[in-house]
């Protein structure tokens, strides 16, 4: 069995949290492996790890990175760069083995600057909101199939980025995605306050105003753990877009996500050359689609997002068929 679908096998749904419009479904491992890696945030703060423009005029879509530790560093799709010429984010989840220098694959979230604040790009502590981040894994999706290797649809993730700030009436100099993170700063906190990470999770279904949007989940419950803050507040802002005056919690059914789950087992996967170690694997079922990286067989990262539709017929998808195979329990 392929590593995502023998991954969800062994995992099981427990209990869900909501808070207003949003609700956290936990996903619990019970055969995980402990993390050989450092993550970028900690790599980048201890000066183990330098990302720089790619050369002297810089390149939208890329950036140069060197990894000088003695062990691989993990760098998840989504994150936040900040500094340098304008701020990026991460086109796809990349293992960069141990003294390994690497053009890495990214999107720009300032469209509005084009000169140096710092020589180096730090972490900017967060991942872009759950929207933006299915949008820009599409477009790299969609990429990949057609031969173009892990590059976005730049204009799309700009649109994303305007239109999330017009909506929400946030105004940036620069049109820098964060600015938005920054207004919104205390609903967030207060989204976060009222979800707990359980013992043994390595990862979690996301729904909005009772409707599952996404899957996020991680080898290790460790890893899992570290990002579970900046994974509540990808979808928070979200919900606090679709319902900012919702007063009252809006739980998703339980089957919804047993469904999303089951769902993203079964998914149809094309195995790509990764930007570092392992397998990038994209995967796509009736109502799902997703980017994953194994290595050595075994699952790193996953993340996978409810479709919007289909663009020739433009009706909602409909849930795929629950098979009895993949079955998840909640307590």
């Amino acid at each position: 069995m392929e590593p995502v679908g023998a991954f969800l096998e062994t995992c099981r749904l427990a209990r869900k949290q909501t808070h207003r419009n949003l609700t956290v479904f936990a996903l619990l491992g019970t055969e995980v492996f402990n993390p050989d890696y450092l993550l970028l945030e900690t790599a980048l703060e201890e000066g183990l790890v330098e990302i720089r423009e790619l050369g002297a005029e810089g390149s939208v879509p890329e950036l140069r990175l060197v990894n000088r530790a003695e062990r691989p560093v993990l760098i998840v799709e989504g994150e936040e760069l900040v500094g340098a010429k304008q701020n990026r984010v991460v086109n796809v989840t990349i293992l960069v083995a141990a003294g390994a220098e690497l053009v890495i694959p990214v999107s720009c979230v300032e469209q509005g600057r084009w000169h140096y604040r710092s020589e180096t790009f730090s972490s900017g502590a967060k991942m872009m909101h759950s929207s933006l981040r299915r949008a820009a894994q599409e477009s790299v999706s969609f990429s990949l199939r057609e031969g173009g290797g892990y590059r976005s649809d730049q204009g799309r993730v700009w649109d994303e980025v305007a239109e999330k700030a017009r909506r929400m009436n946030v105004h940036s100099p620069t049109m820098a995605a964060d600015e938005v993170f920054v207004r919104y700063e205390s609903d967030l906190d207060s989204y976060l306050q009222a979800f707990g990470c359980m013992q043994h999770q390595v990862g979690a279904v996301f729904a909005i105003d009772g409707e599952v949007v996404g899957l996020e989940a991680f080898g290790s419950p460790d890893t899992f753990g570290l990002f579970f803050a900046k994974l509540v507040k990808s979808y928070a802002l979200d919900a606090i877009d679709a319902g900012a005056d919702a007063k009252e919690a809006k739980p998703a059914p339980s089957d919804q996500a047993r469904r999303f789950l089951a769902s993203a087992a079964k998914a149809k996967t094309e195995s790509h050359r990764s930007v570092g170690l392992g397998e990038t694997l994209t995967l796509e079922s009736r109502i799902a689609a997703g980017s994953a990286l194994a290595n050595e067989g075994r699952l790193v990262h996953l993340s996978a997002f409810r479709k919007t539709g289909h663009p020739k017929s433009g009706n909602r998808v409909g849930f795929q068929r629950f098979s009895r195979r993949h079955q998840w329990i909640v307590e």
